[in-house]
């Protein structure tokens, strides 16, 4: 058994509350805010491009706004992330600050009314927080991963599962359960949305801010050690 030291926003626990919390920010905007998945654009893309082809072009505009959002929420990540990096010896990491910040937008939606252009609204600052998160939280154990969508993580997961099977190394093996815990645990954190949504309604989104500010806590460790 050998020793791996990872630093904490690599580590499995924090990959795992943070896939729990993309699962759970999807599952609110489509249950509560109007049927959309907020957390990738690609589906908001897709259609983008079917309603310029039907010349629908105010069915188009509102597509835009949310890859905007997007598209936002990754320059803001990276600014932090440069400000950070020039500033080493700072008592808060970058990636605490954007935690913060993911906190603080998604507070402000919960008091955001349903329905109308509120969800509209809502599901924008959704977009700009699941892209400070993916941008920020890049890696469980060295391997890339994603905390807001599923595709790349099982597409990873499932090549090192073949690799398993043909080199039958165990590290690999390793690797590749870590995805598809991962994606468990995103769909556990949609499935306590859809509990939650009832009952709470557009207060819901608060559950998120928790499981971000246990990891926001659990930053303040350096690094961790986990044994392989």
């Amino acid at each position: 058994m050998t020793e791996q030291r990872v630093q904490t926003s690599e580590a499995l626990r924090v990959g795992l509350v943070l896939a729990l919390a993309g699962g759970y920010l999807d599952a609110y905007t489509y249950l509560c805010r109007g049927g959309v998945f907020a957390n990738a654009e690609t589906g908001n893309m897709v259609l983008l491009g079917v309603k310029l082809a039907a010349g629908d072009w105010g069915g188009a505009v509102k597509y835009l706004p949310p890859i905007f959002a997007f598209f936002l929420g990754v320059l803001a990540a990276e600014a932090i992330r440069r400000r950070g990096k020039a500033a080493p010896t700072a008592r808060v990491h970058w990636r605490q600050w954007v935690l913060a910040l993911e906190i603080g937008v998604l507070a402000a939606a919960a008091f955001a009314p349903l329905g109308g252009a509120w969800d509209m609204a809502v599901n924008w600052a959704v977009s700009f927080v699941c892209a400070l998160q993916v941008e920020s939280f890049r890696r469980v154990h060295g391997k890339a991963y994603a905390t807001t969508m599923c595709t790349g993580n099982l597409r990873s997961g499932t090549e090192l599962l073949y690799q398993y099977f043909q080199t039958r190394d165990r590290g690999i093996l390793r690797s590749s359960l870590r995805y598809y815990q991962v994606i468990v645990a995103f769909i556990a954190g949609a499935a306590v949305s859809a509990v939650l949504a009832g009952p709470l309604g557009q207060w819901s989104v608060l559950a998120a801010c928790v499981l971000l500010a246990v990891v926001l806590v659990s930053l303040s460790r350096a690094e961790v050690t986990s044994r392989e």
